[in-house]
């Protein structure tokens, strides 16, 4: 329990953070599965979209501190790679 302003306010503060932090992860998760499960429904234009929105996703999550910039630079690596592996012509042709 907090024993001054100060600290009562940090405390919620905390909280403050700690939810968005949660809900920006959740969002994150969702578009990873989201573009996986693109990927194996073997739709090019459909995975192109989905990638696309993952990568966003996590590259705003790490832009605005709710998730580390290295392990979103790493998810975006590995799923740009199952990507390529997969499905090549969801990222060839602009």
């Amino acid at each position: 329990m907090a024993n001054t302003r100060k600290s009562t306010k940090r405390a919620i503060q905390a909280e403050k953070r700690q939810a968005r932090n949660i809900s920006v992860r959740s969002a994150t998760r969702a578009a990873l599965r989201g573009a996986i499960s693109a990927l194996k429904d073997k739709d090019p234009a459909k995975a192109k979209t989905a990638y696309m929105a993952a990568v966003k996703a996590l590259s705003k999550a790490a832009s605005k501190g709710g998730l580390p910039k290295a392990r979103a630079a790493r998810k975006v690596s590995r799923l740009t790679r199952l990507v390529k592996k997969t499905l090549p012509a969801a990222l060839s042709a602009k």
